[in-house]
């Protein structure tokens, strides 16, 4: 099958493009379910690998994914080094296990992120001792050491995009030579994902951006990589007109304050959109961060009263949050993909997102499905949500608009039967080595 067929979409119901059902081993290094793309992607992913008859087993580690009923999750812990509310901790002699714990301890203190290789060393023995078990392992993105070689099954590795592309932007905006040997340091490990990814038999990206950035940046053959677009929960996020609609209310999703995200710009957005909608205000699903550009952004601008962040809530309290705001904004300098901008399309909330990366491939053109600015530009973003708040009949052709497309490109469904059919190549191929 090539790239192009599984773009266009999977064909067919049953197992995703088989008879038989099979055994998935779905690794994930971290599955935050509230924000971050990839535990978004292993729940929404394993659950519907599951009603496709498949049996689907997630190994990850903290913060675990929250996952669908009839999903096993298998906990495969780390120290938790960058928990809230103590992060960077110093673990108590008790609490080492092995070599992999102290190995963990030991980059975190040289000012590195451990988690990609020691999640990989952790997999591969958990692996080892569970050979027969499963057809296929599927890996979100660990890109470690430890899943070289023969780990008991074909290999299938998920690239949402280079990390690469997020070490370039935070040098670029480091504002000194102590800040950029900080983050030359934290982003060592992609040193380590080049060379995996090099060596991976196959390959699977989320958007035709991101296979072009992984050829690029990680040097990967593209005829190793396969593009299955994924989506959102069409039946979660969708609209409903009995949710009240808030005046002046923005929603974005970020999930930390990292120039990738863009959201200072947004910051700077609304202090600029605020002078004529006074009642503009944004809510952001994040973490809020007590320093940092966006803390320093609101509190230069006043907006302390305008910008209120939200964390922890339930999937219907987040749903009904997109549901009544007059628009969502994905404001990133890049994207992969952009689940953010697929759920608030699918809500029929109208969207204002930049066109930076993959985001153009799932928002659409401008002025059809979406309202298209360049990235990290505040006052093109300042636009085009004054836009759409000043005009009722652009938000709801924009926003019907939107909601079409998504049923239409971007469904769960579709992104694990096109994920199955690879699984069944990767089988195949390592059948044939043999």
């Amino acid at each position: 099958m090539t790239a192009e067929a599984i773009e266009a979409g999977p064909r067919g119901g049953g197992t995703g493009g088989g008879d038989v059902p099979l055994r998935i081993a779905l690794l994930t290094y971290k599955g935050n379910p509230f924000c971050g793309g990839q535990g978004v992607y292993v729940r929404h992913l394993s659950r519907e690998l599951a009603r496709l008859g498949h049996s689907v087993e997630v190994i990850g580690s903290q913060p675990y994914p929250v996952l669908d009923e009839g999903v096993p999750l298998t906990e495969l812990a780390s120290l938790d080094l960058y928990r809230q509310p103590d992060p960077f901790r110093t673990p108590k002699r008790d609490e080492y296990r092995d070599w992999i714990d102290a190995l963990e301890v030991a980059t975190m203190w040289t000012g590195g992120f451990p988690e990609p290789l020691t999640f990989s060393l952790r997999a591969r023995r958990h692996l080892a001792a569970r050979r027969g078990d499963f057809d296929v392992v599927h890996d979100n993105q660990t890109l470690g050491y430890g899943l070289l070689g023969d780990i008991g099954a074909p290999l299938v590795t998920t690239v949402h995009h280079p990390i690469t592309v997020d070490r370039q932007l935070e040098l670029d905006a480091a504002g000194d030579w102590k800040r950029r040997a900080s983050v030359r340091r934290w982003y060592a490990f992609t040193r380590m994902q080049k060379r995996v990814a090099r060596r991976l038999p196959s390959v699977l990206t989320v958007s035709g951006t991101s296979r072009d950035e992984i050829v690029e940046h990680l040097g990967v053959r593209r005829d190793r990589i396969r593009v299955v677009h994924i989506g959102a929960d069409t039946d979660l996020w969708s609209p409903d007109p009995a949710v009240p609609e808030v005046p002046g209310r923005i929603v974005t999703t970020s999930s930390a304050d990292v120039p990738l995200k863009g959201l200072v710009h947004l910051v700077e957005a609304l202090a600029k959109l605020r002078t004529e909608h006074p009642d503009a205000h944004l809510v952001v699903v994040g973490r809020r961060a007590e320093d940092g550009p966006v803390a320093q952004a609101i509190e230069r601008y006043g907006l302390d009263g305008a910008v209120r962040f939200v964390k922890g809530v339930t999937d219907a309290e987040l749903v009904d949050l997109y549901r009544s705001a007059q628009v969502a904004c994905v404001p990133s300098l890049y994207e992969g993909f952009s689940l953010p901008a697929a759920e608030a399309m699918a809500t029929g909330t109208p969207l204002v997102a930049t066109t930076g990366g993959a985001i153009p491939e799932v928002a659409g053109p401008d002025g059809e499905t979406c309202l298209a600015v360049p990235p990290g530009d505040a006052g093109a973003l300042a636009t085009g949500l004054g836009r759409l708040l000043g005009d009722a009949g652009l938000r709801a052709r924009l926003g019907a608009a939107g909601r079409a497309r998504v049923l239409d490109r971007f469904t769960w469904a579709r992104a694990a039967q096109g994920t199955a059919e690879l699984y069944r190549e990767a089988i195949a191929a390592r059948g044939a080595r043999r």
